[in-house]
């Protein structure tokens, strides 16, 4: 297992028939080769014929259309016009008051805040100057290179998860086996400050690195995560892990926010319906629990994967 991916076997678990999973991926495996090499013909022919600027047309309902190249490769990216408006004057008050570092000069990234103040610029840009200040506190802007967990191994065998594929539209899929997770055994391997660390380190590395690969296979910016919790036996949660949903809210909402597009919470028993659902709501904004849908049962999530 890879530090960020997690295991077939996993996901077959609860999403859906092993057999019939297993198929549909050796079917795509043994095509996967012969559509590659057809593709890249195409991309070739399409990447030199781009312009090096960018091209707009305009689209029904306010979005405008933006066509750019990373890698040789078009990346498609539906903007609304009026949100294109607000993030170009947030950048100007930004680049005038010297707050724009190369590395968040970034359009989603700026939207992001933008929809987390309700458009009020002023507010976003203090919310924007604390997460500035957090990240070189916390050294986040170097986390990829300077972090290392050694313990990572017995970390996933104690909390297993991980990324798993793609979402249909190209997102990253991500997993997190919550009721397998055994806190007593994980904090005999680490420390809550370490595991933050190596969540703060995976969403670095979802902006940094994720995201920009899923926008090329996609050929459409992806800058968002699809998310399934797995609460299947979880009884209660424990101080371990509410000291970590409480601080990992408040590193999300400060850096990561609004990266989240659907969380799936899946095995959802009637004792987590009752105490635990609405437990952990006080940890998450009206917002982020829209994007949350829970069920009771494991059900199909094929609808929701790329193969």
């Amino acid at each position: 297992m890879s530090h960020y991916c997690m295991s077939s076997k996993m996901s077959e678990d609860f999403i859906g028939d092993g057999d019939e999973l297993r198929e549909r991926r050796s079917d795509f495996d043994n095509s996967e080769d012969e559509k590659r090499r057809s593709k890249i013909g195409n991309i070739r022919k399409k990447a030199i014929n781009a312009s090096n600027k960018f091209t707009h047309s305009l689209k029904k309902r306010g979005k405008r259309k933006i066509d750019y190249r990373v890698c040789s490769v078009p990346i498609e990216d539906v903007r609304d016009e009026e949100e294109e408006r607000a993030v170009g004057e947030f950048r100007r008050k930004l680049l005038e008051r010297a707050l724009l570092p190369p590395r968040h000069d970034d359009y989603h990234t700026m939207l992001r805040f933008l929809k987390a103040r309700g458009f009020n610029i002023e507010k976003t840009i203090q919310m924007w100057e604390e997460m500035l200040e957090w990240r070189r506190e916390y050294g986040t802007d170097s986390i990829l290179e300077d972090f290392e967990l050694e313990e990572l191994e017995e970390v996933l065998q104690y909390y297993p998860q991980g990324y798993h594929g793609v979402d249909k539209e190209g997102r990253p899929l991500y997993i997190e086996r919550l009721g397998k997770a055994n806190p007593s055994k994980l904090m005999r391997v680490t420390t809550i400050d370490r595991y933050l660390k190596y969540h703060v380190q995976e969403f670095e590395r979802a902006l940094c690195e994720k995201f920009p690969a899923c926008s090329i296979a996609a050929k459409s910016k992806v800058w968002s995560t699809t998310t399934i919790l797995d609460v299947q036996g979880l009884v209660c949660l424990s101080k371990p892990f509410q000291t970590f949903a409480y601080e990992d809210s408040s590193y999300n909402f400060g850096s990561f926010l609004q990266t989240l597009h659907r969380m799936y919470i899946v095995n959802a028993g009637p004792g987590f319906k009752k105490m635990l659902w609405p437990a952990a709501q006080k940890f998450l904004d009206a917002k982020t629990i829209a994007k949350i849908q829970v069920t009771e049962r494991a059900v199909r999530l094929t609808f929701i994967l790329s193969f």
